[in-house]
């Protein structure tokens, strides 16, 4: 067997049912499915029975532990020489396999890989932007996939693959909840193995559905980027804190309007009492605030909808990009923050500092 795909899944059997369709239809046909349902309460067995004449599906069901457990329990009882993890919320084109196949052809030493991501036609307008927000070079610097990236690229589990005596070797993925994939591609790397991105092996990934569900994906990874650095100092990249200078620069730009719009409105009352003359300085500096702090908010808001606009030919879904890149920067801005505080000022330790977060 040259590949086994596994796949963690809590209650989500719809998307599963479109990932064994895409997987169902690959030009590249050796290899097996894993499905290993994490304590869900909605069961995919069915979905999966469905498919079995046309994939070689193994399904198994434990007790809920998280993604990164449930891979391991996966990879466990594979068979294939190397182990291609999936979200459960991903399609793939009909050449995916076949592109990994090609490029490993080229490259057969490689420890792990990944590829990039793109957004489905039949996504939501909120997916789009979603996906555009996680993808662009102007929210996240490129680093999850693109060509051009700021950062060295590292495989994610949204489509990630690792040689099997890597995986076995390492162990596998950490008790980590969230930012576990990183985790285990920095131990990849730190073990002397190379990683590559395949450009061409590509998925299409929904995401989440709705900017709070977002809100909190992204909050938790700013909480992880702290704990990453902690476990592996030295990892942390300037494009990794520019989340949370974006934060603290809209907070400041907000307290800026504020104070300006006081200052109008105090100029608009010495006015009204006959206490200033009419062109009194308040209401000068007060307005000229105003327009200094959000003069950057709307250019950074421009280029985020003609950029996305262009990128998904829709309009809409450029406007939505915009709160999108706003969720994107501040949640991870916010959590970064949060966890800042607690592991690095307080020196609290990873279990006691995020338990609810990670470890429920």
């Amino acid at each position: 067997m040259k590949y086994s795909i596994i796949i963690p899944v809590y209650n989500r059997p719809d998307e599963v049912d479109e990932l064994l369709e895409s997987l169902s239809s690959q030009s590249f046909t050796n290899f097996e499915v894993i499905i290993v349902e994490d304590g869900s309460t909605i069961p995919c067995e069915d979905i999966c029975k469905k498919y079995k004449e046309e994939v070689d599906i193994h399904y198994f069901k434990k007790e809920n532990s998280g993604p990164g457990q449930s891979r391991n329990y996966g990879a466990e009882r594979a068979k294939g020489e190397y182990l291609i993890i999936l979200d459960s919320d991903v399609m793939l084109p009909k050449g995916y396999l076949q592109a990994v196949d090609d490029e490993i052809k080229h490259h057969p030493t490689i420890g792990a890989f990944g590829g990039p991501d793109a957004s489905h036609p039949t996504f939501t307008p909120i997916q789009k932007a979603i996906s555009y927000s996680m993808t662009s070079f102007f929210t996240t610097g490129g680093i999850r996939g693109g060509k051009a990236k700021l950062d060295k690229f590292y495989p994610r589990s949204f489509n990630m693959g690792i040689r099997r005596d890597v995986y076995a070797t390492l162990g596998g993925f950490s008790k980590m909840r969230f930012g576990e994939d990183i985790d285990f591609s920095y131990r990849i790397v730190e073990a002397g193995h190379e990683t590559r991105l395949f450009p061409s092996a590509w998925v299409w990934h929904k995401r989440r559905t709705d900017f709070r569900k977002f809100w909190r994906q992204v909050y938790n990874s700013g909480i992880a980027r702290i704990n990453l650095e902690k476990r592996h100092p030295g990892t942390m990249k300037l494009v990794h804190l520019l989340p949370m200078v974006f934060t603290v620069g809209v907070i400041c730009l907000l307290l800026l309007f504020l104070l300006g719009v006081a200052l109008y409105c105090e100029g608009e009352w010495l006015d009204a009492n006959g206490l200033r003359p009419t062109d009194n300085m308040h209401q000068g500096i007060g307005f000229m605030f105003c327009m200094l702090a959000l003069f950057p908010l709307l250019l950074y808001s421009g280029i985020i909808f003609i950029h996305s606009s262009i990128m998904n030919r829709s309009l809409w879904v450029g406007l939505l990009s915009v709160p999108a890149a706003f969720v994107q920067l501040m949640g991870y801005g916010f959590g970064f923050i949060k966890a800042w505080w607690k592991r690095i000022i307080l020196k609290q330790d990873e279990f006691t500092a995020f338990e609810k977060n990670f470890y429920q």
